[in-house]
C-alpha cells in the first residue's frame, strides 16, 4: 500500500490573539450533537470557547460564531482524551506553549472538509477553454488552495487530460490544504464507491484502477494522474506560500466563506500578483470578490480575471 509522505508543518506560532467579533460569518456545514453542560465530560466555559475562537482565527483565519460552541466542545474533547488532560484550560495552555504537533491536530479538528469530484461543474469547461488558448510549449500551473481529500485537484487533472487528449498534459497542479490529515488521503488517491459521484463510467475506467478482493468497491487514481499533482500543506495566513508566479488558475472555492471580510481581502490581494495576465481565479458558489473589485472583475459565474485599467 502506498504510504503518504510526511507533511511539513506550514503553520506559524500565533502572536497576541483577539477574539473575532460575534457577527463574523462561519461556514461549518456539519451538525454537531448538542451536549447539555451538565452532561459534559469536561468543563467548557464561555471563556474557554472565546480562547479557542481567538486561537483558530489567528492561526487559520477561521471565524467561529457563538453558535459553534457545542461543535468546538465535541471536536476538541477528543484531543483532551488523547492527551490525557482533564481541563480545557490545560489543553489551551498546552497549545500556547507552542506544541507543534498539537497545533496541527487542533487545526485539523476544527476544519470542515466537504468535497466531491467535479463539484460546481460549470467551472471545468471554462478551465478547459482557457487551457486550450494558452501558448503551446508552455506548462500551465494551477493552484488548488483547498485540496481536502483530493477530489478537486484530481478533477482538475482529469480536465487537463481530456483537454489535451493525453495522460501527460502540459499542466502541473499544486494542491494544498491546511489540514494534514485530509492531505494524506488525497496523496493515497484511493476512493470508496460512494465517493465516485461526479465521475462518469468512462472517466472511472480511464483514470482509475478498480480494486479486487479485499479492495473491491474501491478505486485508485492512475499513477499518470497522480504524477500531475503536487500535494503540500499551506496555511493561507502564512507569510510565505512558496507558490510560483504566472499561475494559469487559482481555485479557491468554498474557502473564503470561513474567513471574515478583512481576512478575505488579505488573501485575494495576495492572489493577484501570482496570476498570469490571462489567469483566472475560481471562487465558490456563495463567494463574491465585490470588495476586491480594484483587483478582480467577473469573467463568468464565480470566475474572476485580473482587473485592468480602462483604455485611454
Amino acid at each position: 500500500m502506498l504510504k503518504a509522505r510526511p507533511r511539513p508543518n506550514a503553520t506559524a506560532p500565533p502572536t497576541a490573539v483577539r477574539p473575532p467579533s460575534a457577527d463574523r460569518a462561519s461556514a461549518f456545514s456539519c451538525t454537531e450533537a448538542t451536549v447539555p453542560a451538565a452532561d459534559r465530560e469536561f468543563v467548557f466555559t464561555r471563556a474557554d470557547f472565546e480562547r479557542v475562537r481567538a486561537l483558530i482565527h489567528e492561526r487559520a483565519g477561521i471565524s467561529l460564531t457563538p453558535a459553534k460552541q457545542n461543535m468546538v466542545y465535541s471536536r476538541l474533547s477528543r484531543r483532551l482524551r488523547e492527551r490525557g488532560l482533564s481541563r480545557f484550560d490545560d489543553y489551551l495552555e498546552l497549545l500556547q506553549s507552542d506544541d507543534t504537533q498539537e497545533w496541527e491536530s487542533f487545526v485539523n479538528s476544527l476544519t470542515t472538509n466537504l468535497t466531491s469530484f467535479f463539484r460546481e461543474s460549470h467551472h471545468f469547461p471554462l478551465l478547459a477553454q482557457m487551457l486550450k488558448l494558452r501558448q503551446r510549449g508552455t506548462t500551465a500551473q494551477i493552484w488548488c488552495t483547498a485540496a481536502s481529500t483530493g477530489e478537486e485537484p484530481y478533477s482538475l487533472a482529469i480536465t487537463a487530460c481530456e483537454t489535451f487528449g493525453t495522460l501527460a498534459p502540459p499542466v502541473r497542479i499544486i494542491a494544498s490544504d491546511i489540514d494534514t490529515q485530509v492531505l494524506e488521503t488525497a496523496d493515497l488517491g484511493i476512493y470508496a464507491e460512494e465517493r465516485w459521484k461526479g465521475l462518469s463510467q468512462e472517466q472511472l475506467k480511464k483514470y482509475f484502477l478498480r480494486g479486487g478482493g479485499a479492495n473491491a468497491g474501491k478505486a485508485r487514481v492512475r499513477p499518470e494522474l497522480r504524477a500531475l499533482v503536487d500535494f503540500r500543506s499551506i496555511n493561507l495566513l502564512a507569510g510565505n506560500w512558496r507558490v510560483p508566479k504566472d499561475l494559469a488558475a487559482i481555485f479557491c472555492r468554498n474557502v473564503m466563506i470561513y474567513f471574515d471580510r478583512p481576512t478575505q481581502l488579505q488573501v485575494v490581494t495576495r492572489f493577484a500578483p501570482l496570476l498570469a495576465a490571462d489567469g483566472l481565479l475560481f471562487a465558490g458558489h456563495s463567494e463574491s470578490l465585490a470588495q476586491a473589485s480594484h483587483l478582480f472583475r467577473l469573467r463568468g459565474k464565480t470566475v474572476y480575471e485580473l482587473a485592468r485599467p480602462a483604455a485611454a
